[in-house]
């Protein structure tokens, strides 16, 4: 199984990452670690991946959610439950808030004493309405708050309508310099999620963003990919307090 890690830890006694496709049951096109179930691959098979995660990382069980591109946040429980929302929090140690993810962006949360931990899953719409600043709201302080932007589609890979960009343009006109034009489409846009995350993030007064170096669309072997793929699995990002 081979994991990515933030380049430092989050907080102390933190815990955080997102897995890749390696390490899995599952067969092609979801080979081989895909944590979603609801992509019809074999039930068994998701099953087993999602044992061999909580076993690698000697967690319990974690907060899977039903994901509906929304603003919703709840409380992550270890009572496995999958609830509805888009982002979740805990304070409680052990407690695992978790997002899937195959070109969405996963933004993970620790409040800098180590005491909240948060995901987000932020697709275009999620971040647009608020998902990122929905989940803030949670702590205490978003200046003592750090942030780690995980894998997503890069700024190269995800090109998108004009309504996408005008969306964005009308909460933040300085967003503008998050989009290039379409080399292939005339008319459309190459939108960087990472960009317009970090700026929704500072707006909110985070002060400490790192991560957003990957691009699940390119990066073939290691990474699902929705946009390149279509039918295929989906990683999890997870945090936790030791």
């Amino acid at each position: 199984m081979k994991l990515i890690l933030p380049e430092q830890p989050l907080a102390s006694g933190v815990q955080a990452l997102t897995t890749t496709r390696y390490g899995g049951v599952s067969v092609a096109p979801w080979d081989s670690l895909n944590l979603g179930d609801h992509v019809d691959d074999d039930p068994a098979a998701v099953a087993e991946n999602r044992r061999r995660l909580q076993a690698a990382l000697n967690i319990g069980q974690p907060q899977w959610l039903s994901q509906v591109h929304g603003v919703q946040v709840v409380e992550a429980q270890p009572d496995g439950v999958v609830r509805e929302a888009d982002a979740c929090w805990t304070r409680t140690p052990g407690v695992v808030c978790t997002v899937m993810t195959a070109d969405c962006l996963p933004v993970l949360f620790a409040a800098a004493d180590g005491r909240c931990v948060a995901a987000a899953h932020a697709g275009w719409r999620g971040l647009l309405n608020g998902v990122l600043e929905a989940t803030l709201e949670v702590f205490e302080q978003p200046s003592q708050v750090n942030a780690w932007l995980g894998p997503a589609i890069g700024p190269a890979a995800f090109e998108v309508g004009p309504e996408v960009r005008a969306a964005f343009l009308a909460v933040d006109a300085a967003a503008e310099l998050a989009f290039k034009p379409s080399p292939w489409h005339e008319g459309r846009w190459l939108a960087d999620l990472y960009a317009l995350a970090r700026r929704r993030l500072q707006a909110a007064g985070v002060c400490t963003i790192r991560g957003g170096d990957y691009c699940t669309h390119d990066e073939h072997e290691r990474f699902f990919s929705y946009r390149r793929d279509g039918q295929t699995g989906r990683m999890a990002s997870l945090i936790w307090i030791d």
